[in-house]
């Protein structure tokens, strides 16, 4: 098999400059020695990771032609190069320890991609993606910037974020209608919320689902009676991660005083 045909209904954008391939794969920092790369395409990235002693490599793919064309041009390496989807799989299965992520994400999905991290963070040390621009930069964005949302804080609560490079779209085949950008996610310090992880989520993404109205009014459902906080007459944007983190655990403490009394 000479190449892979590219489908759109996987968001398959080859990555042909080997500069900027190499550029990616030297962007994972020696943190873990188990890399998984998610959707290996053609095996631009996969070629220097395999190439690199220090990295123990699985590499995944939902695209069964991808499969074939890596067995095929990589075949004293075909048990690390697997068939399967990330979103579903049992990624816990895949290395003893925890491990460290990369690839060219399909842009229809890497919001998704990066939930799955975020709900795998003990095992996930560290993401170099390539994404779109525009999702790189939102991730990236601090609280008060209008691109700051739901990814940027959940993302940012565990990892540290880095906006590496941008990428033009002339470089990949097909060549995609937007610009992308390389980012590189290292987990941060923090094990353990001080309160609920799931009220947390809901008010980030409650507050953000109504991002124009302050959250007041955008989290009314998941607050206590009579309950207060400066908080509440600000807009999510304006919050940082440690921010939200002191109104839930105040909304949490709320609930349990009433509970208690």
């Amino acid at each position: 098999m000479s190449t892979v045909r590219a489908k759109k209904s996987l968001g398959q954008h080859f990555l042909r400059d080997q500069n900027i391939a190499r550029k990616i794969t030297s962007s994972l920092l020696p943190l873990t020695r188990p890399v998984l790369e998610i959707g290996p395409g053609m095996g631009v990235l996969t070629r220097y990771l395999l190439d690199n002693p220090a990295i123990s490599l699985r590499a995944i793919d939902i695209d069964k032609e991808s499969i074939e064309y890596l067995h095929e041009t990589f075949p004293a390496h075909k048990e690390q190069i697997l068939y399967g989807d990330f979103l579903k799989m049992d990624i816990g299965n895949l290395f003893q320890e925890p491990f460290s992520i990369i690839g060219n994400l399909p842009y229809n999905i890497s919001s998704q991609i990066f939930f799955r991290i975020i709900r795998h963070r003990q095992l996930v040390t560290q993401a170099v993606c390539m994404i779109q621009k525009e999702v790189a930069e939102r991730i990236a964005a601090h609280h008060g910037n209008k691109d700051y949302g739901i990814l940027s804080v959940l993302l940012q609560t565990f990892y540290r974020i880095e906006y590496l490079f941008t990428v033009n779209e002339k470089v990949f085949d097909p060549p995609p209608k937007v610009k992308s950008a390389v980012i590189r996610l290292v987990r941060n310090g923090r094990t353990d919320l001080p309160c609920d992880e799931k009220l947390f989520f809901d008010i980030v993404k409650a507050g953000f689902n109504q991002r124009r109205k302050t959250l007041r009014n955008s989290i009314r459902e998941l607050l206590p009676p009579q309950f207060e906080s400066p908080y509440l007459n600000m807009r999510p944007e304006q919050l940082s991660v440690d921010d939200f983190l002191i109104l839930a655990t105040a909304i949490q403490q709320k609930e349990r005083d009433i509970h208690n009394t």
